[in-house]
């Protein structure tokens, strides 16, 4: 099974659709590798790991393959919330785990908030996200409110 098929799968098409284009759309491509704003060595869409390194170049379908991998075992952190979710809510929360990581995204006040039944608390909850390594950063801002509308029903 590819990676598409695999967030495919685990979302289903129209979810894997919406945050595929969310995540690109708001990580930007670049197709060689840089350091994001807090310092963290990154290629493409987003994608960090050991397998990135300095110098490094990346066709456009290397960028596309590591971002449906990366949203295939992002999409996994889903499992954490127990609820029915939305095409828009399992978006919007496959790019926040994405962003911040399947173990924080678990952790967080914003999966127990969905656990409990408190969908509208957790959608809430993505304002809070948009600091790194404690800098308010405008571009998680920015990608932050536009979870919250997808989360919420609205367009992405």
């Amino acid at each position: 099974m590819t990676p598409r098929q695999k967030l495919i799968a685990s979302i289903g098409a129209s979810a894997a659709a919406i945050v595929t284009a969310f995540v690109a759309q708001h990580e930007g491509l670049r197709q060689w590798a840089y350091r994001d704003p807090v310092g963290v060595l990154t290629a493409c869409y987003g994608h960090t790991g050991p397998d990135v390194q300095p110098g490094q170049t990346y066709t456009r379908e290397q960028c596309r393959a590591l971002l449906e991998q990366d949203l295939a075992r992002h999409a996994q952190a889903l499992a954490c919330i127990r609820r029915p979710l939305t095409d828009g809510q399992k978006a919007a929360f496959v790019s926040f785990a994405y962003n911040v990581g399947p173990q924080a995204f678990c952790g967080s006040s914003l999966v127990r908030k969905a656990n409990a039944g408190d969908m509208a608390g957790a959608c809430a909850e993505l304002d809070k996200w948009v600091y790194a390594k404690g800098q308010r950063l405008p571009g998680l801002v920015k990608r932050r409110a536009a979870e919250r509308a997808m989360c919420e029903g609205g367009a992405p």
